[in-house]
């Protein structure tokens, strides 16, 4: 999940979201939010989703299965 963390950390920046603005997006408290970018925790996939609608990629991006 290595590339996941990279990805979502480096789209959240490029959209000026905090982590905050983030879990609220995601319906989720902070320290969740948190533990996906550190890897600690995935997403569900319902936010795995919402993730990617709200950045316009695909989940395989997300993953590291396509280059968008």
């Amino acid at each position: 999940m290595e590339i996941f963390q990279e990805k979502l950390k480096e789209l959240r920046k490029q959209a000026g979201l905090t982590q905050r603005e983030m879990a609220e997006k995601l319906f989720v408290a902070q320290p969740s939010y948190i533990r996906y970018e550190n890897g600690t925790a995935e997403p569900s996939q319902a936010n795995l989703v919402r993730i990617a609608d709200l950045f316009d990629v695909s989940v395989d991006y997300l993953l590291g299965r396509k280059e968008y």
